[in-house]
């Protein structure tokens, strides 16, 4: 006779499945959980066309900079300079591009390297001199805050070039006519099917080398729930404008940083330093250049963001970045990043963004203060964090 109080082998093999990764199917869980509540709470307001173009736009530059963030975490450190250099940039984009005329690609390029020089500089005294990132970087934030001060001489400076503008509020050229934005929507529709193709081809290449990977049902249903959810963000956003070029430029350094840190050498690399600095020296891993390469990452897309949001608000001001750094990190944090090193993935660091960014775009619609903001985003971290370490421990 069958006991049927023991649980068949397939449904065992879910429940171990679904405990071994409930915080990684957790967070998009409460990120639908989230949007859910403020689409019903905000009367539909959430969701509709113009307000999920305005999200994207109002945090592009939170998901630019939290996939560099991402990679400093791994590596066991922090960056609390992120928000100031940003800031910085821009103010550095506006002197050249405003005061002295400096075409927009040269000035682009230019503002890149002194990011790329800032990180380096960050870097080096981290990685080869041993200092506390959390003493370099937090240096860095008092330092690049005042230059911008000085640069900037206490006033805003701008408008910028119309070419400029586009980066941050422009949108993709439409090839084909049509009052649904055709070109948007095809882009989106080859999105969701390469998305698709990616998971299959993903998920037959760990089987052949013996890699557990998710029971079935699982993935046909994250698959298919992760296309449609591409179709419809497509379909909502094309019914507006169309695709905005900051989105575009978002999807293709979420793409690239996926596939260095789960494809490539290097990426496999930066996850041995975070998890163990010492036994990946000692196996051949260069962890203190590993290390500089990951601030020198940091300091262009700080760079690259605080461009886009120079280009958002048409104009460099002194106060610029502020508290960019904590929607940063927090959004690592929440997207799974561990705080100890060695963990953490691209997609739960867009996730972690995409729920600060909705939380803030929900809370304002509400008529939230910002100083209630404040303290729910500051919770949500708190418990996040606090989940990490019941992790760790158990």
């Amino acid at each position: 006779m069958t006991d049927r109080s023991v649980s068949p082998p397939g449904q065992r093999r879910h429940a171990g499945f679904i405990k071994s990764n409930l915080r990684d199917y957790g967070m998009l869980l409460s990120l639908f959980a989230i949007m859910l509540f403020f689409q019903i709470v905000t009367d539909g307001t959430l969701l509709q066309p113009l307000n999920l173009t305005n999200l994207v736009l109002q945090n592009s530059y939170i998901v630019i900079m939290a996939l560099g963030m991402l990679l400093v975490i791994v590596t066991g450190h922090i960056d609390l300079s992120v928000g100031s250099v940003a800031g910085f940039v821009g103010a550095v984009a506006a002197v050249l591009m405003v005061r002295y005329q400096v075409d927009y690609p040269a000035a682009f390029i230019a503002c890149l390297l002194v990011g790329a020089a800032i990180g380096a500089a960050q870097g080096y005294w981290v990685a080869y001199f041993g200092i506390p990132s959390f003493i370099v970087t937090l240096a860095g934030m008092l330092v690049f805050k005042g230059l911008a001060l000085a640069l900037l001489q206490g006033q805003s400076v701008g408008p910028f070039p119309p070419a400029f503008q586009k980066l941050s509020s422009g949108f993709i050229p439409e090839l084909l006519p049509g009052a649904l934005h055709p070109t948007s929507l095809l882009l989106g529709a080859l999105l969701a099917l390469a998305l698709v193709l990616a998971g299959v081809r993903n998920r037959a290449r760990e089987q052949s080398y013996g890699i557990e990977v998710d029971p079935h049902a699982f993935f046909v249903a994250k698959t298919a729930v992760l296309a449609g959810a591409v179709l419809a963000f497509t379909f909502l956003i094309a019914s507006h404008r169309g695709l905005p070029n900051v989105l575009v430029i978002m999807a293709v350094l979420i793409a690239l940083y996926s596939f260095v840190t789960r494809r490539t050498v290097i990426g496999r690399q930066i996850y041995a330093v975070g998890g163990n600095a010492k036994a990946a020296t000692l196996s051949g891993i260069k962890a203190e250049r590993l290390t500089f390469l990951a601030f020198v990452n940091m300091g262009v897309l700080a760079a690259l963001a605080g461009l886009v949001f120079a280009a958002r608000l048409n104009t460099a001001t002194p106060k610029a970045g502020a508290g960019f750094e904590l929607d940063v990190i927090a959004a690592c944090f929440i997207g799974g990043a561990s705080a100890y090193g060695g963990v953490g993935r691209v997609g739960g660091a867009v996730i972690g963004a995409m729920i600060m960014g909705v939380m803030n775009n929900g809370m304002s619609i509400l008529g939230i203060g910002i100083d209630y903001q404040q303290v729910i985003k500051g919770l949500v971290l708190l418990g996040a964090v606090c989940i990490d370490v019941y992790n760790q421990r158990r």
